[in-house]
């Protein structure tokens, strides 16, 4: 069997919000492709070994005091590079071009003109539409590359140096706005990288069951179990390597959806014959969350709880040296500052809420994944269609959905205004077609009149929004009957609340949890 990751491409991340659908893009043409800082250094990117390298956008100007740069010596390793945006620019500036300021930036949709043959783009027609985010530009090409096409506004839109494999493109061939950017990317991997369709679900099994046997050996371990598609996927995976050798343990926390305790138990052993043990430890989780307000400390807390629970119950298994998360790709990226001096968004409960002194070991079989592979990989692994569409349900569960402290109480209003909602958005047809919806309990409280009386009581918000793997997300226009019947019901059912209002903002610039 030929390992999926001998082929791969390196992306080099100099900082732009479109660096994530690079790797989309590549990985929806079935090549492996990871993210990585630009700092790296050379002596990474050699051991690395790509079959190509890929430089992103990003937000700086070369001329920046602290302009992110390579090594020059990167395009001299007989390695093909695709220099993006930024990446082009940065490329042109290191191989002896000129970049200036463009007198007229250009943001958004162009025409391009294609000049001149060139392998990346082969098979297209001579003008295509791609889309532009961009203030400075390429001026003059370094020695031995030639302009390939040009913009409106950019005389040198794409460049390339064929014998040395290095090409250039002004726009950004990974978003959707440029419709012709798949097989530009394409071009890149198979007829300049030479790279082979390898990356599949089926090899992504193969390959994952050998790492987790070679691993793990004859050694048990724990699987923390949230019901979720990430865990279960995980769980499944880990199983099918090492069989009898796995414990799942599912912690009911305290912070869980209305009934999904009972559930989640009851389909995971239906489902998969697996050995589970549930752990009833919410008193344990509320206890810690008592008086907490800040929504990272909360993610700590119940990250830093669920390891002492896992501890606490492997204690009682003979022989149990490793923990197995369902930590997803996304989450690495959105708790690693691959840009540096940029701030982190937030820490992922799998991979910032870890104890300093553990003394587990992680298996995570599924930190390559976005969550669309994920559902892929769970599909191929024979898992019912119920549990492979579950909308993402939070490893810190209804805590973060919380906006305040956590208490028992504000547990069991959030809970019941969500069953509502979840149960009207399924009644009108509409649960598949969402990646989340969900309700979010606010930490004010405002004057309404029921029964002819003044009350004073919690507003809950309504969240629905689409998205492919959750790094970027748009709010749904849900139907205004639909919105009416969640709004009545949580209302007349729900003691305790006299408001529902409805989030319509997208990420970026706002994250899919409030918290």
């Amino acid at each position: 069997m030929q390992d999926i990751h001998t082929q791969k491409i390196l992306i080099l991340d100099f900082g732009s919000q479109y660096t994530q659908l690079i790797a989309r893009r590549v990985r929806e043409q079935k090549v492996y492709c990871e993210i990585h800082p630009y700092k790296v250094g050379l002596k990474f990117i050699k051991g690395f070994a790509p079959q190509g390298i890929i430089l992103s956008g990003g937000p700086s100007s070369v001329y920046d005091k602290a302009a992110p740069k390579i090594p020059k010596e990167v395009f001299d390793l007989n390695i093909p590079v695709l220099g993006i945006c930024y990446g082009m620019q940065l490329m042109a500036h290191l191989l002896g071009g000129r970049v200036q300021r463009s007198k007229e930036r250009e943001y958004g949709g162009a025409g391009l003109e294609i000049r001149k043959t060139s392998t990346l783009f082969s098979g297209l027609a001579g003008s295509i539409n791609v889309w532009m985010s961009h203030g400075d530009k390429v001026e003059i090409v370094p020695h031995g590359f030639s302009v390939t096409a040009r913009s409106t506004n950019a005389a040198n839109c794409a460049m390339q140096d064929e014998a040395r494999k290095l090409f250039g493109v002004q726009f950004h061939p990974e978003v959707s706005h440029t419709p012709e950017g798949s097989k530009i990317l394409g071009n890149f991997l198979f007829n300049v990288c030479e790279c082979e369709p390898l990356w599949n679900m089926r090899s992504f099994i193969d390959s994952s069951i050998s790492a987790i046997r070679a691993k793990v050996g004859d050694n048990k371990v724990v699987c923390g179990i949230s019901g979720g598609v990430d865990s279960s996927v995980a769980a499944l995976l880990v199983h099918k390597a090492i069989g009898k050798n796995l414990t799942c343990i599912f912690v009911d926390n305290g912070v869980l959806r209305k009934g999904e305790a009972d559930r989640v138990e009851a389909m995971l052993k239906r489902h998969f014959h697996m050995n589970i043990k549930r752990v009833n430890a919410a008193d344990r989780f509320l206890r810690k969350l008592k008086g907490v307000i800040d929504p990272e400390r909360k993610r700590k807390i119940i990250g830093n709880e669920f390891i002492r629970v896992f501890q606490d119950e492997a204690k009682k298994i003979k022989n149990v040296s490793f923990l197995a998360q369902g930590t997803l790709y996304p989450d690495v990226i959105e708790s690693v500052s691959f840009k540096g001096p940029s701030a982190t968004i937030k820490s992922h409960h799998n991979v910032g809420g870890l104890l300093k002194n553990m003394r587990l070991q992680l298996v995570e079989p599924l930190r390559e994944l976005f969550k669309d592979e994920v559902r892929a990989l769970g599909k191929e692994l024979g898992m019912d269609e119920e549990l492979i569409n579950r909308q993402p349900f939070p490893g810190p569960g209804l805590a973060i959905r919380i906006i305040g402290e956590v208490t028992r109480k504000r547990c069991d209003i959030l809970r019941e205004a969500d069953a509502i909602t979840l149960e009207e958005i399924t009644a009108a047809g509409l649960y598949n077609k969402l990646w989340q919806s969900f309700a979010v309990l606010l930490p004010i409280k405002t004057v309404g009149v029921m029964g002819d009386e003044r009350t004073y009581e919690n507003v809950v918000a309504i969240r629905a929004v689409q998205s492919v793997d959750g790094m970027t997300a748009d709010w749904v226009r849900l139907p205004y009957d639909c919105l009416g019947r969640i709004s009545t019901r949580i209302i007349n059912e729900v003691k305790g609340v006299n408001r529902v209002v409805y989030d319509i903002s997208s990420k970026p610039p706002s994250t899919i949890e409030w918290e």
